[in-house]
């Protein structure tokens, strides 16, 4: 099984046929980190959004510049509103509205920290962040996993007696309570309390803290994995070797996604992301009746309308929630 991650793919460059002397744009020498507006931008940010935003403002340095550039080494100051007005258009030939209006995102947030560190004048920053986000609607991303792929899953763990096993279903418990890949690896072993089922999400992103609640199966694949694993302090997750021996430093983020490649291809499951079991996990709240901002307080989403774009339970859904309505009509009597 073969999961592909979004990536910030070539753009059409006819946009920017316009902009003259790209190697302008190129920093003449290294600037500090405190004083460089993509840099401070980006320490700003989860660790997550960091890297995903970084790789957004990688692609807007090298369409700009010909590929000679990344964000550390393009003078983001020197950016005018022809760059940014032809950065957008370039960026709508290739990418979903949602992806553009993303890597836009990123480009007016370091503008704006070159115009605060004093690198930019107002009216140049002004003008060079006056365009617009772009309109549409894109298809859904992802999909809900089935009771079936689940069942298929833990069984594909439950029937592995190694540690591997243990451990993959110790992560298999915890992504159904529908934490990000980045905050499953933040999580220690003080983070989890068996006696209350709290599992406290500390690396969140916007660096806020939540706690959510494993249900009590859950709890019992969690602490299989820590009679193997022990209760020294430390990571509540580790990676092993492939004599399955456990190797004492933090799971990774691409550690994660290959054991459930692993996983799924194991259990015959069709292709998924580890954010499919977020989207899984809304679905089947707002299924089983719990309301949309408990569940957005769940999976840390500072708005219900972020939350309601993870709900994949399709038409099916819309049916059960029609035929909650109360409507007093009888059949008329048609005979004679």
């Amino acid at each position: 099984m073969k999961i592909k991650s979004p990536l910030f793919l070539p753009v059409d460059r006819n946009a920017l046929a316009v902009l003259p002397n790209p190697e302008s744009l190129v920093l003449i020498e290294p600037m500090p980190l405190t004083l460089h507006p993509a840099e401070v931008y980006l320490a700003s940010l989860g660790e997550g959004s960091r890297r995903t935003m970084r790789e957004a403002l990688n692609a807007i340095a090298r369409l700009l510049t010909n590929g000679s550039c990344d964000a550390s080494t393009l003078d983001w100051a020197k950016l005018r509103y022809q760059h940014t007005a032809a950065i957008r258009s370039a960026l709508m030939s290739k990418y979903s509205a949602a992806m553009v209006n993303k890597m836009l995102c990123a480009l007016r947030r370091t503008l704006k920290e070159a115009r605060r560190l004093g690198l930019m004048g107002a009216s140049d920053y002004d003008m060079a962040v006056d365009i617009e986000s772009v309109r549409g609607k894109s298809l859904l991303k992802g999909r809900s996993l089935s009771a079936p792929e689940i069942a298929a899953l833990w069984d594909a763990c439950s029937q592995d007696n190694t540690a591997v096993g243990a451990r993959d279903a110790a992560l298999l418990a915890i992504l159904m309570v529908g934490p990000r890949r980045s905050e499953v690896t933040s999580l220690d072993l003080k983070d989890f309390n068996p006696r209350t089922r709290a599992l406290t999400i500390r690396e969140a992103k916007g660096r806020k803290s939540r706690i959510v609640y494993l249900p009590d199966a859950s709890v019992l694949a969690v602490a299989d994995w820590l009679t193997i694993r022990g209760y020294a302090p430390g990571p509540l997750l580790y990676p092993l070797t492939k004599a399955k021996q456990i190797i004492f430093r933090r799971m990774s983020e691409q550690g994660v996604l290959k054991a459930l490649q692993r996983r799924g291809s194991l259990a015959g499951v069709e292709p998924f992301t580890p954010h499919d079991f977020r989207r899984t996990f809304v679905g089947d709240l707002l299924d089983g009746g719990a309301d949309i901002v408990t569940v957005s307080q769940l999976v840390g989403h500072a708005s219900p309308s972020t939350t309601s774009k993870y709900d994949r339970r399709g038409e099916a859904a819309k049916k059960r929630a029609i035929d909650l309505l109360n409507v007093p009509y009888s059949r008329r009597n048609t005979s004679p």
